[in-house]
């Protein structure tokens, strides 16, 4: 948490105008300061890399396509030391079950009143998971193993060069190490996520939404 126990705050959301009231309302509380706003995973990647908030409260319910929760994956995918809120309209335990399983870290209902999502901020600010009382039946907890969550730094950056198409060879040039290293790689990723064919790292990379900001590089030519 920031000094002088101030909880830094971004803010995402699709839509300008509910992006703006939502930060209106966090900033009603003293010790949250929104520092920034963002309209979709990449600016929420690009405004973390920036101003290095401790939470980051993400809009679900503009997001298109059925995974709604792209943007709390991809952000956990690039960030996952920010501590993130899902807000959704839904309330169901499977899309309960689906914000923790994408990285979020408290869900709150988007009609929830302004104490509640004060106090789930605050709570995953210091560490901890928030989920109401009344959706007491689903455990915070992702129901599915976090299959990137054994993966080191450079490991995820291999995964992510074998899923856009590059080889051994193109990766030790990009990554700077020797073909042997990369293949090592490769190997212990297989062996961590428990698939044994490149499809199936490029399946898990897809889901984890490691393809989807403007800042992976371009598939080779």
């Amino acid at each position: 948490m920031s000094s002088q126990s101030t909880t830094n705050v971004v803010v995402v959301d699709a839509h300008r105008v509910l992006r703006a009231g939502l930060r209106l309302l966090l900033e009603r509380a003293k010790d949250i300061h929104c520092i920034a706003e963002a309209s979709d995973p990449d600016e929420a990647v690009s405004a973390i890399a920036e101003g290095h908030p401790d939470v980051a409260v993400v809009d679900t319910q503009g997001a298109n396509g059925d995974d709604h929760f792209v943007s709390v994956r991809v952000i956990h995918h690039h960030h996952p030391e920010v501590r993130l809120v899902a807000l959704s309209g839904d309330g169901g335990l499977d899309d309960v079950r689906a914000a923790f399983g994408a990285g979020a870290h408290g869900y709150v209902q988007a009609d929830a009143s302004l104490d509640e999502l004060l106090e789930a901020v605050r709570t995953v600010a210091r560490g901890e998971r928030y989920l109401h009382p009344s959706l007491g039946a689903v455990i915070a907890q992702p129901t599915a193993r976090d299959p990137l969550a054994e993966l080191t730094c450079r490991e995820r950056e291999v995964l992510q060069l074998l899923a856009l198409g590059y080889g051994n060879q193109e990766i030790a040039g990009r990554l700077h190490l020797s073909p042997r290293t990369v293949e090592t790689h490769r190997s212990h990723l297989m062996t961590k996520l428990r698939v044994t064919s490149r499809a199936e790292l490029v399946r898990i990379a897809l889901e984890a939404g490691m393809l989807t900001v403007a800042s992976a590089a371009a598939p080779p030519g």
